[in-house]
């Protein structure tokens, strides 16, 4: 049995700055508890050759990489997150958007060029990618408290606290003990695969299970290319195709590095089940050709990250697209009974202004973390180890 204070369930923006800030408050009796491999959730990223980046904590770095989950932020609207970009010393730079963009009303009719706009508040990227983020955030945490290929299954209130069992990628199960958990993965996917004993409360549950996942359903299409060519057109690289099978495509293109297009898939989830993934690559690079010309159609790298694929990320409920995003937030924890005060949600769905964005992520597990903290605050901290 691992003993900690405080066991944080999910490895992605959430958990890490979870796990950040408590350390920055001098708290490091904790776990994290990550089933993927690598760090970093639905922020996930390839290199120029179209290769997926095995994640912080690997040999492998460079900043010529495309995001395929999360892309953007905006400072204007998103201090908090601005603040901790501005503290771990990583650079932006703004989304690429001179120039015409390409809209696509039918089959029936050519794609036609229209005036570009900017969008407002101006959207920002970083260089590296959203993986820098998460890289840096890793890089600044006591890595012996971080447990990857950990996912949880069970979660036991006990007389003196909380337990957890969790399995790796082998099917061994490794037992926690700790007194406080948070939990940074989405609330819709906690109740799908977490067995909680005693059961949460109801109300709770429905909450949690009708909050859904941000990314879930979606699936993002990525062409890499040596040049931005489509610039030299005057072409922004922005498209809205009432076609598709790319609905909306913007300029993926990092500074002073790889080319890039990437556009958002239209084709619903449980339709893109009956589909070849290379007959959708083929439809894809068909409709970059019609909007962008014909060097479109030779990229030199192409990807298509679907997330509805992703037992991590997506569930049944998450699969027909037709819920909510970036609703509402659920209660975070139980107002009441054997869970108050032990089981907090974290992740970005459970922000009450960002919910689904990377800042909801940030605002999520700043304010758990500061609620805890505040609980904890007359007790006596005990260390232990983690084994």
């Amino acid at each position: 049995m691992v003993t900690a204070r405080i066991a944080i369930v999910g490895g992605g923006l959430a958990g890490l700055y979870a796990a950040f800030v408590l350390e920055r408050q001098g708290i490091e009796d904790y776990v994290l508890l990550e089933a993927r491999r690598t760090y970093g959730g639905r922020i996930e990223s390839v290199s120029s050759n179209g290769t997926l980046v095995s994640g912080p904590g690997s040999s492998q770095n460079g900043l010529d990489r495309f995001d395929l989950g999360p892309t953007w932020f905006w400072p204007a609207h998103q201090p908090q997150l601005d603040r901790l970009i501005r503290e771990l010393g990583l650079e932006r730079f703004e989304q690429y958007e001179t120039g015409h963009m390409v809209v696509e009303r039918s089959p029936n009719q050519p794609p036609v060029q229209m005036r570009g706009y900017a969008t407002s508040p101006q959207s920002m990227r970083l260089i590296g990618g959203m993986g820098a983020l998460v890289e840096t955030l890793y890089r600044n945490l006591t890595s012996t408290r971080l447990k990857n290929d950990q996912q949880v299954r069970h979660i036991r209130r006990t007389g003196h606290g909380v337990e957890l069992d969790a399995e790796d990628s082998h099917g061994q199960l490794t037992s926690y003990s700790v007194e406080h958990v948070l939990l940074a993965i989405p609330p819709r996917l906690a109740v799908a695969t977490i067995d909680f004993q005693p059961a949460l409360p109801d109300k709770l549950v429905r909450e949690w299970r009708d909050a859904a996942t941000w990314m879930a359903p979606h699936a993002k299409y990525l062409a890499i290319y040596d040049t931005p060519f489509w610039r030299e057109r005057q072409l922004s690289g922005e498209a809205r195709s009432a076609y598709g099978p790319l609905v909306e495509i913007h300029d993926a293109s990092m500074p002073g590095a790889s080319a890039g297009l990437f556009g958002f898939i239209g084709v619903p989830a449980l339709a893109r089940r009956k589909i070849s993934p290379i007959v959708l690559r083929a439809h894809c690079r068909a409709q970059l050709e019609r909007m962008f010309g014909p060097q479109a159609a030779e990229p030199r790298a192409e990807v298509i990250k679907d997330w509805a694929a992703d037992a991590l990320t997506a569930t049944e409920a998450d699969l027909d697209g037709t819920n909510r995003q970036h609703g509402a937030a659920p209660a975070a924890s139980p107002a009441s009974g054997d869970w108050r005060g032990r089981v907090v949600g974290i992740a970005s769905e459970w922000s009450p202004n960002f919910s689904g964005y990377l800042a909801g992520a940030i605002e999520a597990a700043d304010f758990g973390v500061q609620t805890l903290v505040e609980g904890l605050r007359n007790e006596e901290l005990k260390p232990s180890i983690v084994e």
